[in-house]
C-alpha cells in the first residue's frame, strides 16, 4: 500500500496527561501504553461534527468517540474510569483550544453579564491532587469499592434523568390519589437505581474468614444488610464525588456600582463544555 505523501502533516500530540487513576481502576485492555504518559492531540473536524450532535451528546457516544479519536491510547473510552474522563475533557479541549476558555456568568444580584478567563491547567492540577478512598470500614468487614466507568456513570445518569423527568410528568395527573401513587413507584425505582450504584460500586467484601467478589452475592447482603451499612457506604461514595468535583472559581460582577462576588461553578459535560 503506498504511503501517503501527507502523513507528516497529521495532527500530532500537543499535551500528554497523567490519568488520575493511574490506570489502577481500568479495566483491561482499556488502555494501551503508559497511563502516566498519554499523549493528547487536537480535534479533528469530525470530532467538532461529533460533539456538536445533541443525541450522541446526551447518550455519551459523542464523548467515547472524541476521547479515543484524540487520544488513540484509550482503546474503549466506556471502561474507562470516571476518574480519568473530566481530565481526559480538559486535556482534548487545551490540545484543541488552548489553555484558557472563557465562561460567562450573569451576576445574581444586579443582572449583568460577565465574561471570565479560566486557566484550564488549574483544572489538571485539581486532579493530580485528587485522592480516591476505596475502603469502607463495617465492624469486622472490610468492603472496597471501586469508581465507575464511563459507561455504568453514562446508563446511571441516564435512567435518573429519565425517572427524574417521569416525577415532574406525573405532577399533571389530576387524581390526587392516582398522582400520589405514581410518584411513589417512581421515588422507590429511584432508590432502587441508587441501590445498584452502590451494589456496582463495590469491587469485594472481606469477612473473617474469605473475600467476596461475587456479584449475586453481594446485591444479596446489601439487600438484606442494615440501614447503617448502605449508608456509610453512601457516604464514602459522596465524599469521593465531594472531592473529585472541580472547585469552584471565584468571580466578580463586573458592574462597578455592585461588584457582587460568587462562585462559578465549572461543568465538563461536553455539550456546553465544547460547543
Amino acid at each position: 500500500m503506498a504511503v501517503n505523501p501527507l502523513q507528516q502533516y497529521f495532527r500530532q500530540p500537543k499535551i500528554y496527561v497523567s490519568l488520575p487513576s493511574q490506570g489502577i481502576f481500568n479495566t483491561p485492555g482499556t488502555i494501551n501504553g503508559d497511563p502516566n504518559q498519554l499523549a493528547v492531540s487536537a480535534m479533528t473536524g469530525m470530532d467538532e461534527v461529533i460533539i456538536k450532535t445533541p443525541d450522541a451528546l446526551f447518550t455519551g457516544e459523542a464523548s467515547v468517540k472524541v476521547i479515543e479519536s484524540c487520544c488513540p491510547s484509550i482503546k474503549n473510552a466506556w471502561e474507562l474510569s470516571s476518574l480519568d474522563t473530566d481530565l481526559m475533557f480538559v486535556a482534548i479541549r487545551i490540545a484543541t483550544y488552548g489553555n484558557n476558555m472563557t465562561v460567562s456568568n450573569v451576576c445574581g444580584q444586579c443582572g449583568t453579564p460577565t465574561e471570565y478567563e479560566l486557566n484550564l491547567n488549574n483544572i489538571v492540577e485539581h486532579f493530580a491532587k485528587c485522592k480516591f478512598e476505596n475502603t469502607v470500614h463495617l465492624k469486622e468487614l472490610v468492603v472496597k469499592i471501586k469508581p465507575l466507568t464511563y459507561k455504568q456513570q453514562t446508563d446511571y445518569n441516564l435512567q435518573v434523568y429519565e425517572l427524574q423527568k417521569q416525577v415532574r410528568q406525573a405532577t399533571d395527573i389530576e387524581d390526587p390519589t392516582e398522582q400520589q401513587n405514581t410518584i411513589n413507584k417512581l421515588w422507590e425505582e429511584l432508590a432502587k437505581v441508587q441501590l445498584n450504584l452502590n451494589i456496582i460500586s463495590i469491587d469485594s467484601v472481606q469477612t473473617p474468614e474469605q473475600t467476596v467478589t461475587e456479584r449475586v452475592f453481594i446485591e444479596e447482603w446489601l439487600s438484606n444488610c442494615e440501614k447503617e451499612v448502605t449508608a456509610k457506604i453512601s457516604e464514602v461514595v459522596g465524599i469521593n464525588k465531594t472531592n473529585w468535583t472541580i472547585p469552584t472559581y471565584p468571580v466578580e460582577c463586573s458592574n462597578t456600582e455592585c461588584k457582587h462576588e460568587t462562585n462559578l461553578a465549572i461543568e465538563l459535560d461536553s455539550s456546553n463544555f465544547f460547543v
